[in-house]
């Protein structure tokens, strides 16, 4: 079935309500914590799966290089970039540990990590942010409006009113870049 004309305006009408009915007290909160952590010598890492993965590698870029601001490269790691790690891992373990062996490794309790899943419930993100935890790491969900196990789990749940898996995965990264500038306004204040 193709997208007429009205089904196109609902999607984006659909989109713009979610991104307005957004807690911005908690992504300003977030944003302001993630940035402190960083300015005292901590990082941000990030994971996610699929489409997920690729908003974990874009927001990790923002603070790489630069958002709005010229300044100094702000350490964030996407976790889902090593494909031998991922490979291997996967196949000594299994998927479930993809993000756990690797938080374990490069996690800190100065750090903050962010994990992505539109569910709120993916295993292997689950797993990355009890280990993150367990470090004593600040821990942060990016989620859609179901209940998932993040939600027990991380100390802050973003999580974006909507079920429809698309328009999660672009509030993510409309909160990814919210966020990127205010750990740069804080860096370069």
């Amino acid at each position: 079935m193709d997208m007429d004309k009205f089904e196109i305006e609902n999607y984006l009408e659909a989109g713009s309500r979610t991104r307005s009915s957004m807690d911005i007290e908690i992504i300003y909160r977030v944003g302001n914590e993630i940035a402190e952590r960083i300015k005292n010598g901590g990082k941000l890492i990030l994971m996610g799966n699929g489409g997920s993965a690729a908003d974990a590698q874009h927001i990790a870029a923002e603070l790489l290089g630069r958002y709005f601001k010229e300044r100094r490269s702000l350490p964030a790691i996407a976790l889902t970039t090593n494909t031998s790690a991922l490979t291997a891992i996967a196949n000594d373990y299994s998927y479930d540990y993809v993000f756990e062996r690797q938080v374990e490794a490069f996690a800190k309790a100065e750090d903050a990590v962010i994990g992505i899943s539109t569910s709120g419930s993916s295993r292997n993100v689950v797993r990355g942010l009890s280990k993150a935890k367990e470090l004593g790491a600040l821990t942060i969900g990016f989620t859609g409006s179901r209940k998932g196990e993040i939600d027990r789990i991380a100390d802050y749940t973003i999580k974006v009113p909507s079920e429809t898996t698309p328009i999660i995965q672009e509030v993510h990264i409309a909160i990814g870049h919210i966020i990127s500038q205010i750990v740069e306004d804080v860096i370069a204040a």
